[in-house]
C-alpha cells in the first residue's frame, strides 16, 4: 500500500515491526492490516469522563458485544499484550479532542501540529487508529522546522527576551523546536485503519530523522479509538 515511499518500511507481523531497524529514509515501519470486527461497536458502548478517556482491559472485558465486536475486542487486548510483552506500555484512548494550543499566533505546540517525538532514551512511538480519523505523516524533506522560519524565529526571540546564548535552551524547554510547518507541495501519508506503525523518536541513539507527525482534525460527531505508547 506504501510501495511508493521511500519513508515507509511495511511489515508481516510484530516481530519484524519491532525488530526491522530504520535505515536510511526510512523513519515509519507499518504492519499493514485489513482488521475484521466491529470496533464501533465498542466505542458506542465505552463511556466518554473526559475528552481524552483511558480504557482498560478490564473496561473492554466488561463490555456486552456481538460476534463482530467480541472479535475487535480480541484484537485489541491481544495488540495490548504484544505490546507489554515487548517492554513497551501501550495505552488505549476513546479521544472526543486533544487540548489545543492557542495561547501564540504565530506557532502552536499541541499535537494537531506536525511534530516530532522526543526522548532522553532510546525508544520508539507505536500507534493503531481501530475507528475514528486516522494521524498523518509527512516526509522529512517536505516540511521545514518552525524555529527555522524567520519571522516566527524573530518573535521567537522576542518571546524569550533574554541572552542570546539561552536562546537555543529556551525553544527546547518549551518544546517549540518539535514542531514543523509542511511546505506547500507537501502530500500527507494517512496512516489508516487497523495498521499499527512505528515511528522513529528523537534520541541520542537514533540513525535516521524522526519521524513527522500529526493528530487528524476529529470527525463530526464521531470518537477515535487509538493505541499509543
Amino acid at each position: 500500500m506504501f510501495s511508493n515511499s521511500n519513508q515507509i518500511g511495511e511489515v508481516s507481523s510484530f516481530l519484524a515491526l519491532v525488530n526491522t531497524e530504520f535505515e536510511g529514509m526510512t523513519n515509519a515501519l507499518c504492519w499493514f492490516r485489513n482488521l475484521e470486527g466491529d470496533f464501533k461497536e465498542i466505542v458506542n458502548q465505552l463511556q466518554l469522563k473526559e475528552n481524552i478517556t483511558e480504557v482498560s482491559s478490564d473496561d473492554l472485558l466488561a463490555l456486552q458485544l456481538s460476534e463482530k465486536g467480541n472479535l475487535a475486542r480480541e484484537i485489541i487486548l491481544n495488540d495490548l499484550q504484544l505490546l507489554t510483552n515487548f517492554g513497551a506500555s501501550p495505552s488505549l484512548n476513546l479521544l472526543k479532542c486533544y487540548e489545543r494550543d492557542d495561547e501564540f499566533d504565530f506557532i502552536s505546540t499541541d499535537v494537531y501540529s506536525y511534530h516530532v517525538d522526543r526522548s532522553p532514551v532510546a525508544t520508539d512511538t507505536f500507534l493503531c487508529t481501530y475507528y475514528g480519523a486516522a494521524s498523518d505523516i509527512i516526509p522529512n524533506d517536505q516540511a521545514v522546522q518552525k524555529i527555522l522560519i524567520p519571522e516566527v524565529r524573530n518573535k521567537l526571540q522576542e518571546l524569550h527576551d533574554g541572552p542570546e546564548e539561552e536562546f537555543e535552551d529556551f525553544l527546547k524547554e518549551n518544546y517549540f523546536d518539535l514542531h514543523y510547518q509542511a511546505k506547500v507541495d507537501s502530500e500527507p501519508i494517512n496512516l489508516g485503519l487497523g495498521n499499527l506503525w512505528r515511528l522513529a523518536v528523537d534520541h541520542p541513539e537514533q540513525k535516521v530523522l524522526p519521524c513527522i507527525h500529526r493528530a487528524p482534525k476529529e470527525n463530526e460527531g464521531e470518537y477515535r479509538l487509538l493505541l499509543i505508547c
